[in-house]
């Protein structure tokens, strides 16, 4: 079977033969819902409404496993709006069942997917570096090895699951355009909720999670730096800075004028979420990421049409004080001038005391080890008590200069295998689309240096799903006919045909 044929059996349609399994079905749910109305009242009435929806949305992810996908991709953003819950709810967790399970769906519907795509630089690196992360756990100089699964999803496991489940399915260029016009009604919404954080005010839940800790760091000289619906502010600027670089790509690469205009608003109005979260380091997102896009067009008219926007830009923020009375455009200037930045010099102090440390550590002190697990497993480790601020310096602790090589080795292979797919594309439309991704992915990749992004929910969903979106894009490459072949082979008797397409 070919990804392009229809499913022709589905697992919806073995219930059907199996009546007798809907019967049980159907009076289990009955006795559980008898069960959870008498002990529980109008809770367990809304749980017992809940589970119908709950079970149909189970059996459509293991008939389809994009489905599941399409789910978990946007359920990722809502993680950071566990704060507005009174009660504590392992979201992360439920986000890691759903994962396996799309890729149990992938298993299961395993006739109609390429898994011949897995035969790529990019998955074998991965590879690599998922074998290096569970070396890990058994990393001697780990203060308490079972912190390890609570960073080990976020390094590499559920990277590995989405690259399976994104190679293999039979994708489409529609699906593609989709995943990234989702990815930017998202960021519409979160750039709406940072203004209303910023101009109107905050929840009674979001003044409570601030005054839990958080306000240490978004507010600073009594101005508030915007996180919307994010794990924090740092997130939240990354992400509007991505969301404004591709929609200035879109820009630029549409023909029409109606659609140019539809995009410039869309990168205004996130360029402002990004002003407004006070994340300077973000910045480098559109820096990069905009390089990238000039670069990689390998035309003239294009990276001149972009050093001519840009360069003004850079000059009035380098060079005068224009804008300075608002606070987030004085924010954003000081992101170039990092040498009289205070915070700046206190992640270099940070670094130069990490030194000391880790120049007998080459595999790290364990993952799990910094940050958030280590905080609350091991408080009283050094790697614990200095912030690593980076989601480079994160890895470098965990996994030492040997992880940060593998780490770092694949996403140089990943890029790479993107930019060679890049440029074998002849269709404009997919051009853009691989090319946004790519840059986005470029410009992350850079702010990662200054904020620990890359593994924190929801820019790590879209950044793994759109690197092995980039670096299988030969999947929609057309094939020659065989008319076509023969025809060729015909006209080149000295050539062969199969090695010429191969």
């Amino acid at each position: 079977m070919t990804n392009d044929q229809p499913i022709t059996e589905t697992l919806l349609d073995r219930l059907r033969d199996k009546s007798w399994l809907v019967s049980v079905l159907g009076i289990a749910m009955a006795l559980c819902g008898g069960w959870l109305i008498g002990t529980m009242g109008v809770k367990g009435a809304a749980i017992l409404i809940a589970l119908p929806l709950v079970f149909g949305a189970l059996l459509a992810i293991l008939v389809e496993p994009l489905i599941g996908l399409y789910i978990y991709f946007n359920l990722s953003f809502l993680i950071g709006g566990t704060r507005f819950l009174e009660a504590e709810i392992p979201v992360g967790t439920g986000l890691d069942g759903l994962l396996v399970l799309t890729l149990v769906s992938t298993l299961l519907n395993g006739k109609r997917m390429a898994w011949k795509r897995l035969k790529n630089p990019a998955f074998f690196l991965l590879i690599l570096w998922l074998v290096y992360t569970i070396l890990e756990y058994w990393n001697p100089n780990a203060p308490y090895a079972p912190a390890w699964f609570y960073h080990a999803r976020s390094f590499s496991l559920s990277w590995f699951l989405l690259a399976i489940i994104v190679s293999v399915n039979p994708i489409t260029k529609a699906q593609v355009w989709l995943y990234i016009k989702t990815w930017l009604v998202w960021s519409v919404l979160a750039a709406l909720w940072g203004f209303k954080q910023q101009y109107i005010g905050l929840t009674p839940a979001e003044v409570a999670w601030l005054a839990s800790g958080a306000e240490k760091q978004h507010v600073l000289w009594g101005q508030l730096r915007s996180f919307s619906f994010y794990s924090d502010a740092g997130q939240f600027g990354s992400e509007m800075a991505g969301a404004t670089l591709v929609s200035i790509v879109l820009m630029f690469r549409t023909k029409s004028w109606w659609y140019k205009a539809v995009y410039a608003l869309l990168a205004l109005v996130m360029f402002w979420g990004f002003a407004v979260s006070g994340t300077r380091s973000a910045l480098f997102v559109i820096i990069a990421g905009y390089l990238a896009y000039m670069v990689l067009q390998r035309r003239l008219v294009p990276i001149l049409q972009g050093v001519a926007m840009a360069t003004p830009i850079l000059l009035l923020l380098l060079f005068t004080n224009i804008g300075n009375n608002y606070y987030q455009i004085y924010r954003i200037r000081t992101a170039l001038r990092p040498t009289k930045d205070e915070s700046f010099l206190v992640r270099l102090e940070n670094q130069k005391r990490l030194r000391a440390y880790m120049k007998d550590l080459p595999f790290g002190v364990g993952i799990g080890s910094s940050s958030g697990a280590g905080v609350r497993f091991s408080p009283n480790h050094w790697a614990a008590q200095i912030p690593p601020d980076s989601w480079y310096v994160q890895l470098w602790i965990e996994t030492g200069l040997v992880g940060l090589g593998i780490y770092l080795l694949m996403i140089g292979g990943m890029m790479l295998c993107g930019v060679y797919w890049l440029w074998q594309i002849k269709d404009p439309w997919l051009f853009t689309m691989m090319l946004a991704l790519i840059a986005e992915f470029a410009g992350i990749a850079v702010v990662s240096y200054s904020n620990p992004i890359m593994g924190q929910y929801p820019t790590s969903t879209f950044l793994y799903i759109g690197s092995m979106l980039i670096s299988t894009a030969y999947r929609w490459k057309p094939e020659p006919s065989s008319e076509a072949l023969d025809s060729l082979s015909h006209k080149i008797p000295s050539y062969s045909v199969h090695g010429a397409f191969r």
